[in-house]
């Protein structure tokens, strides 16, 4: 039976299609568009205005490190937030999907503004980073509202992921158009229409999408949660984060995921400061253009969901991190020989670059969904949504350290923003040490990631067998009827004696409670 007065259409669930996941989905062009920006535009925006690399770099570790935070405990406030009128009527996710909208359009493009003080752009910044995460979190919680069902959650998630791509592609898309037409207002222009563009996108996917109704059962299993002072909930969730770590899969699977992404972070922080200043000919559209070609990771992103059936996740990371490594000598090449506009050859290196970061990006979260059943082993729990922040959090946090990093090295070699933003005007010492930056970065993260990621287990057969013992356990079958196969299989994903795992409830419940 429905509460009173709850008959909004944000509690009226509809058909979902393809049309629906793509409704769903147009957030993540806001999402994916964003992250794009923050690694690939803002650093050398910001210090086209004069600010020192240094200063540059600080402006996205700081706002990441505030987001990090925000995002700890952001999420239990939209579960809690049916219990006021205003998350009655416009739903407790939906409500602050709707807010961050109404901001983000009036907060976006004040960050495209001329301004020599970083101060300005770091307050823009880290207001832009809590109001995206104000919309993201609740949205990604909308297709477990939304359905039950695995199949219609897979076509939401699906859309999701095409969408992201496109994203990436759109945001460089315009940047270089306008470059190429040589506008002196250019990025002032092009945060102007990615306002626009996000901005439809979230109200898009806001009016697209549903809460699951507030019936008086749902209301009553919402109100027998604990809630808890936010001191004792920051305490509980630190605990549980750093509870994951006894998973070895999951150790592996986030250095991996940590490493190359970060190496990916690198390439596209530096990329435009390399292609400007170390290439001979380069003109101001061409980092973008380069940057735009990421739409070619759509096709490599479906041909990656086949490779991951046929021959799984660490012949996908090895494929992805030596393509990259590969890709990376290329662009050193150029810069050696001094080839003077090697557009065409940029083009080349970039479009496969591009394949290989798609690749990079698809497998650590299709390898994800297995990571739960190997911590179900280990402690009898379904803890799949605290291994998903744990990730999340992980990569807020290590996402600002490339901008950073890269700044102070850049400030390390004498690289001057104010005079040293083109090919013409760089020495030749200081072209060697951005170079280095470039490739040095983004080849030691990702060669160390692949190092990982050859000793990863961790597959469609380990995994089937891991599997196959989690239902034998969860039928009452005893651990002492283990085959020597199984055991050692579940030994070499937990990093745990098989003794230790499926703990019994009973003894774990007494030695919580003190043995009483």
């Amino acid at each position: 039976m429905k509460k009173k007065g709850k008959t909004s259409w944000v509690y009226t669930p509809k058909k979902i299609n393809v049309w629906r996941g793509i409704g769903f989905g147009m957030n993540d062009l806001m999402g994916g568009g964003w992250n794009n920006i923050v690694s690939g535009v803002i650093f050398v925006f910001v210090m086209s205005n004069g600010i020192s690399p240094a200063l540059a770099g600080a402006i996205t570790g700081i706002g990441r490190i505030f987001d990090a935070i925000f995002s700890l405990f952001f999420g239990a406030i939209t579960d809690g937030f049916y219990r006021n009128k205003l998350g009655q009527k416009f739903g407790r996710r939906h409500f602050f999907i709707l807010i961050g909208g109404i901001l983000f359009a009036i907060v976006f493009p004040l960050f495209w503004v001329k301004s020599t003080n970083w101060i300005y752009y770091l307050i823009v910044y880290v207001a832009i980073e809590l109001i995206i995460a104000m919309i993201l979190i609740p949205w990604e919680t909308l297709p477990t509202e939304m359905t039950t069902d695995y199949n219609l959650r897979t076509v939401l998630s699906g859309s999701r992921m095409v969408i992201s791509a496109t994203g990436t592609a759109l945001v460089f898309f315009i940047l270089a158009a306008l470059k190429h037409a040589q506008n002196p207002n250019a990025y002032l222009v092009t945060g102007i229409i990615w306002t626009i563009i996000f901005v439809i996108a979230i109200f898009v996917s806001y009016r697209s999408t549903w809460e699951r109704p507030l019936t008086e059962d749902f209301v009553k299993k919402l109100d027998s949660k604990p809630d808890l002072p936010l001191g004792t909930f920051l305490k509980n969730t630190v605990e549980d984060y750093f509870s994951t770590f006894k998973n070895k899969s999951f150790r592996q699977h986030l250095a991996i995921y940590l490493l190359s992404f970060t190496g990916k972070d690198f390439y596209s922080i530096m990329l435009p400061t390399f292609i400007l200043c170390c290439i001979n000919g380069a003109k101001d559209d061409l980092p973008w253009t380069l940057q735009a070609l990421s739409a070619i990771g759509i096709l490599a992103t479906l041909a990656a969901t086949r490779m991951m059936i046929k021959r799984g996740p660490r012949f996908l990371y090895g494929l992805s991190y030596s393509t990259i490594i590969l890709t990376m000598i290329g662009y050193i090449l150029t810069w050696m020989f001094d080839v003077n506009n090697p557009v065409v050859i940029l083009i080349a290196i970039s479009l496969v670059y591009q394949c290989g970061r798609a690749i990079l990006e698809f497998t650590p979260w299709n390898v994800f969904p297995f990571i739960p059943d190997i911590d179900r082993i280990m402690t009898r729990q379904d803890r799949a949504g605290i291994y998903a922040a744990v990730m999340t959090f992980f990569r807020k946090s290590t996402g600002a350290v490339a901008s950073w990093i890269a700044g102070i090295l850049l400030e390390i070699i004498g690289f001057n923003s104010k005079t040293m933003l083109n090919y013409n005007t760089t020495p030749r010492s200081i072209q060697l040490g951005i170079m280095l930056i470039f490739f040095i970065g983004p080849v030691v993260l990702i060669g160390w990631a692949l190092i990982i990621a050859m000793k990863f287990k961790l597959n469609r057969q380990t995994h089937d067998v891991l599997k196959t013992e989690l239902e034998r356990l969860q039928a009452g079958g005893s651990k002492a009827d283990v085959t020597s196969e199984t055991k050692e299989v579940v030994e070499e994903l937990t990093g745990e004696p098989y003794a230790k795992v499926w703990p019994n409830i009973n003894e774990d419940n007494s030695k919580t409670n003190g043995g009483k």
